[in-house]
């Protein structure tokens, strides 16, 4: 995660922390905005009191991007695999809203850069927010209403894999597919989360506010 967080100080105002390390067991959740969570079938299963703690923290408004990192995972057609199957029995402990992949006009899509598509060291698959309403007028209303961030995202593009970086700053892990334009958009799509995490539907405000100031003149 150092990796993004150089990115976002190289390319944006903000001034990030040193990634840290959490334990839900004990550590207080709700210092950090975001908690990225690599799911992994071969650690040992959550506990339910730890799981409790995390399902509060997105209800009191954090957000948890959980990545299966299993884009290309070998396994029978139409299975899941072990981390999917992991992130499912976790969240089912969970009160977790219904999900959808991000729409063409999500927030998320233009929180910083455009970004149709959100790669990591895999490309492809979906990014999972929680699904809002449609917009009552969507001509006039170009993103998403409600003014909440998901407390949840999901992605099996594995993220950190691209972000990762050495001492030098050169990529510790290759993309899938070798296209070196796929770790750009990685590191965009990082930025884009981020932002949004840490401002909400502030972007989505922005664009309304041509239409507010004709309002207030009339």
């Amino acid at each position: 995660l150092q990796g993004l967080s150089r990115f976002l100080a190289d390319k944006t105002a903000l001034e990030p922390g040193e990634p840290a390390g959490i334990d839900i067991e004990a550590d207080e959740l709700a210092f950090y905005p975001l908690i990225y969570w690599p799911v992994d079938a071969e650690t040992a299963m959550p506990s339910e009191g730890a799981l409790a703690r995390v399902d509060a923290y997105m209800r009191e408004g954090g957000t948890v991007l959980f990545d299966t990192r299993d884009r290309y995972a070998p396994g029978l057609e139409g299975s899941a695999s072990p981390s999917t199957r992991r992130l499912r029995d976790m969240l089912a402990t969970m009160n977790v809203p219904p999900l959808e992949p991000v729409p063409a006009d999500h927030v998320l899509t233009k929180t910083f850069f455009i970004m149709p598509e959100f790669p990591g060291r895999y490309a492809g698959g979906p990014l999972w927010v929680e699904a809002s309403l449609d917009a009552e007028n969507v001509e006039n209303r170009p993103v998403r209403t409600g003014d909440g961030v998901t407390p949840i995202m999901i992605t099996a593009n594995d993220f950190a894999g691209a972000w990762a970086i050495d001492a030098s700053g050169a990529p510790l892990l290759p993309t899938v597919p070798a296209d070196p334009m796929q770790r750009v958009y990685a590191f965009r799509a990082g930025v884009n989360i981020m932002m949004y995490v840490l401002t909400g539907n502030y972007k989505s405000d922005q664009v309304h506010v041509p239409i507010l100031l004709e309002r207030l003149g009339q």
